[in-house]
């Protein structure tokens, strides 16, 4: 009998973090799936994202359904993207390749971290052109060589991260000895060696490392610890003068603070609380999500990211004033659970879900959601 790809276990993100958690070791798995403080901000962003109900509509001829969005004047075929996520190799060889493939068989945009396991140059080449680069406010001589870098391969979108002038405790990875580089001791030698599939495949690919920084033509080196706390608005501004390209504010939970960011010229906005991996305290970004939109009106473009775990996630954030949205755990868990076949099944359930969703609260095109489908009682205070 032959033996069941892990893939076809899958039938939720549940199933894919489940099995993800038995694959990867454990320093690995609690590095993707873990949160800042007492780690219950990743939980209640999901959990707040649940408690919006939408309101189905019956008898309408929602046969033929359009997920195609035009975002920052460029056209996708599905309303969501890939997140910036650092060292995606650490989930499994080759994630970074992965990812590239989907976002070309999908059209949609992969955000190439500043500590992404690959080149932002090698990503774009994988992605065809597909990519957007993302960057922290430090080290801003760093960041400057990057955009630059970023400007001579074509990259046409870069984002600005401004949520972690500070690094918030992460237990789980403290816990684990987590650090890049990394330094291995007898507690990880265990945990590898009780996960030799991950293991072999690690070390035949490469020990995983930042690459824009090993490309660094300045010899930029990566701490992952280094503070952050001196950057501002005037940081803001100088790589807006610097960028002609599209740029992208990441982070933003405070409407005065959107104001703000959008008078300095950015030309978008993505509200985030970091997936919980910042201020554990914060409040849910779904919620802040409808009151940045209320203060920057109704056209300003706006993406969203935080809890996002399905396809009705995806129309809720959209119903809430998002215009695009970006997606991050459920693709490690994904990998982490079966490598390309694993992200390509998260991505057929997640659009699944949201073409069905759609459906069911009666509209046939994406870009004709608004939060007229949401129930009644949640939209008291919406005003656009």
């Amino acid at each position: 009998m032959s033996k069941i790809s892990a893939s076809k276990k899958i039938h939720s993100i549940e199933d894919a973090r489940n099995l993800a958690q038995k694959r990867m070791p454990k320093l690995m798995f609690d590095f993707v799936d873990g949160s800042a403080g007492d780690e219950k901000l990743c939980e209640i962003n999901s959990t707040a994202l649940d408690q919006i109900r939408l309101e189905p509509k019956v008898l309408r001829n929602v046969e033929n359904r359009i997920l195609k969005k035009k975002f920052l004047d460029i056209q996708f075929d599905q309303p969501f993207g890939f997140s910036p996520m650092g060292m995606c190799n650490l989930t499994w060889a080759d994630a970074d390749q992965m990812l590239a493939n989907e976002s070309i068989v999908n059209n949609i945009p992969t955000c190439v971290s500043m500590a992404s396991s690959t080149s932002l140059e090698k990503m774009f080449e994988l992605t065809k052109g597909r990519s957007w680069l993302q960057l922290y406010n430090f080290q801003e001589n760093f960041v400057m060589e990057l955009l630059k870098r970023a400007e001579q391969t074509g990259y046409k979108v870069a984002i600005l991260t401004v949520d972690v002038p500070i690094q918030f405790r992460r237990a789980k990875d403290n816990k684990n000895g987590f650090t890049v580089p990394f330094k291995i001791g007898p507690k990880q030698l265990l945990d590898f060696a009780m996960h030799p599939i991950w293991s072999l495949t690690t070390l035949f690919n490469g020990i995983p490392k930042p690459m824009n920084y090993e490309t660094s033509k300045n010899g930029n080196k990566f701490i992952r610890t280094e503070s952050r706390g001196a950057t501002d608005w005037d940081t803001l501004k100088r790589v807006r003068d610097s960028w002609k390209g599209k740029l992208i504010v990441k982070g933003v939970m405070s409407p005065e603070d959107a104001i703000k960011i959008k008078n300095s010229g950015a030309d978008a906005i993505q509200v985030s609380n970091h997936g919980g991996r910042q201020l554990d305290s914060a409040t849910a970004a779904i919620e802040a999500l409808p009151i940045i939109r209320n203060a920057l009106g109704k056209d300003f473009p706006m993406l969203f990211d935080s809890g996002i775990r399905g396809g009705s996630d995806i129309i809720r954030a959209l119903a809430l004033g998002a215009d695009y949205v970006m997606i991050g755990r459920p693709l490690m868990y994904g990998i982490g659970a079966d490598g390309a076949k694993g992200l390509r099944r998260i991505l057929d359930i997640i659009k699944d879900e949201l073409s069905t969703a759609l459906g069911l609260v009666g509209l046939t095109d994406i870009n004709d959601i608004t939060s007229e489908i949401i129930a009644k009682k949640f939209i008291q205070n919406m005003k656009y």
